[in-house]
């Protein structure tokens, strides 16, 4: 079980790289920005459900119980915006991005910038498995494995919006693809690290967990949305904020 929960967002990643082999021309536009905005909700839906109300949950007992979740999801910000500013990040279509795409290639920096969002997700995925094995935690298996599939669904657009524009930039097919797929294999590596230090993390479990919502919360922010409101039809990022919201509120309730 907690083998398939950290390999459930690899798969989902691996499946939206697969897109690319159906690809005839170019990414529609407006199914990028349903997509990005899609990503968006459910990383919201689960930072909330998965992430931060657990953590205040094991913190219910302090008369400080907000004071773990608050902490944690600050330094969660703060860890993305230092990397920000240390690692090249890629903004889709930002034009602010466009000195930065002369000096690297834009392949390196796709798969760079989806690859560095995709390491909170992994430690959130490892952070739920290892707080449902200690089982006092107030974290389920099933919860656990709703975030994994909530992940996994957000992780199917964005693997498909890492390959199919390195497709389109004059990648082969299968180049695109594996691409795509690496840039999800971090995933499963930090969550299997995060488990392998349980014991160090129980005590932390709460600062942990908020620490994961704010770091998502953060790429939904800087990258995601800003993303899918760029130019036109920005209302169908909209559309897919709320449906991809919703599916994963509705899929950590009724599994968690």
């Amino acid at each position: 079980m907690v083998a398939l929960g950290l390999l459930i967002p690899f798969i989902g990643t691996t499946l939206g790289s697969c897109m690319v082999f159906l690809m005839k021309d170019k990414l529609n536009e407006k199914l990028e920005k349903l997509l990005l905005g899609f990503a968006s909700g459910v990383m919201i839906a689960a930072s909330i459900w998965s992430l931060l109300i657990p953590s205040l949950d094991m913190a219910s007992d302090s008369k400080l119980s907000w004071l773990p979740a608050s902490v944690g999801f600050l330094l969660g910000i703060f860890f993305l915006l230092i990397l920000d500013s240390v690692i090249p990040h890629l903004h889709l279509h930002s034009r602010e991005s466009e000195g930065i795409k002369a000096k690297i290639k834009n392949t390196t920096m796709m798969v760079l910038a989806v690859t560095l969002h995709n390491i909170p997700e992994g430690m959130a995925v490892g952070v739920t498995l290892a707080g449902a094995m200690v089982g006092n935690s107030g974290i389920t298996m099933m919860g656990a494995l709703a975030l994994a599939i909530g992940i996994a669904i957000q992780n199917f657009p964005e693997g498909a919006i890492v390959s199919m524009p390195l497709k389109v930039e004059g990648k082969s097919k299968s180049k695109a693809f594996v691409l795509g797929v690496l840039s999800g294999i971090v995933e499963p590596i930090f969550g299997l690290i995060t488990i392998f230090l349980t014991n160090l993390v129980v005590p932390i479990l709460p600062y942990l967990l908020s620490f994961a919502a704010g770091a998502m919360i953060y790429v939904v922010v800087e990258e995601l949305i800003p993303s899918s409101q760029n130019g036109k039809h920005s209302n169908i990022g909209v559309i897919g904020v709320s449906i991809g919201f919703v599916l994963m509120m509705i899929l950590d309730v009724a599994l968690g």
